[in-house]
């Protein structure tokens, strides 16, 4: 039952900065048999990064309790739109025009609404996908103008090794910009700086179920 000590220490580190936090529970790799103490507890939200994944554990529970919230963390191949809309609530990694196109036809299709958080690049770094900064104005009109998704905020995750309080507050900044009021930042590393930056949606995982960690 570590888990659920862990959670609930978490869960009252992040409530001192702020009640308004949303911690996202990040399930990947853990079984139903871990999760379960922390969903009777009745928190409701929780991030996978694989469709195939998150299908075979969640889709029952999902089916049994439709207050359930689950958050797609990784990145959504185009073929893989169909299932992401089915099971998904949340969807953090919208990060181009062709992916935005294809949601937004699944998503009339299924008469589902999805909340979106536009992925931010927002080290510019070569390796990873996401919107460039200087892009972010024209991708959030395009995708709630001319496809009319619900985009709620930016997520991004910050370079390794560097100082992630910089790149936290730079997404702050252009959330607020943009008008956006939320804002998917910070993990295991890194939740209590993303939460004193603003984060409204922490996606923490490895220091719930990893008892080794604190």
């Amino acid at each position: 039952m570590h888990q659920l000590k862990s959670f609930q220490f978490i869960k009252n580190k992040i409530s001192a900065i702020s009640k308004n936090i949303q911690i996202v529970v990040v399930t990947k790799g853990q079984s139903m048999e871990t999760i379960q103490p922390i969903l009777e507890t009745g928190h409701l939200h929780y991030g996978e990064n694989r469709i195939q994944e998150a299908t075979v554990k969640w889709q029952e529970n999902i089916f049994a309790n439709k207050n359930l919230n689950l958050h797609l963390l990784g990145h959504l191949q185009t073929n893989k739109v169909k299932e992401a809309v089915n099971l998904f609530n949340y969807i953090h990694t919208l990060d181009s025009e062709k992916l935005a196109k294809l949601l937004s036809v699944e998503e009339k299709k299924k008469n589902k609404r999805i909340k979106y958080f536009i992925q931010i690049n927002i080290g510019n770094e070569t390796q990873k996908t996401g919107i460039k900064v200087e892009n972010v104005t024209a991708f959030k009109e395009y995708c709630l103008n001319n496809l009319k998704l619900d985009i709620i905020g930016l997520m991004c995750i910050p370079p390794a090794k560097e100082n992630p309080s910089f790149f936290f507050s730079k997404l702050s900044s252009v959330a607020k910009a943009e008008n956006l009021s939320e804002l998917s930042m910070g993990m295991s590393e890194d939740y209590m700086i993303a939460a004193e930056c603003g984060s409204t949606y922490l996606r923490i995982g490895k220091v719930i179920f990893n008892e080794n960690l604190k």
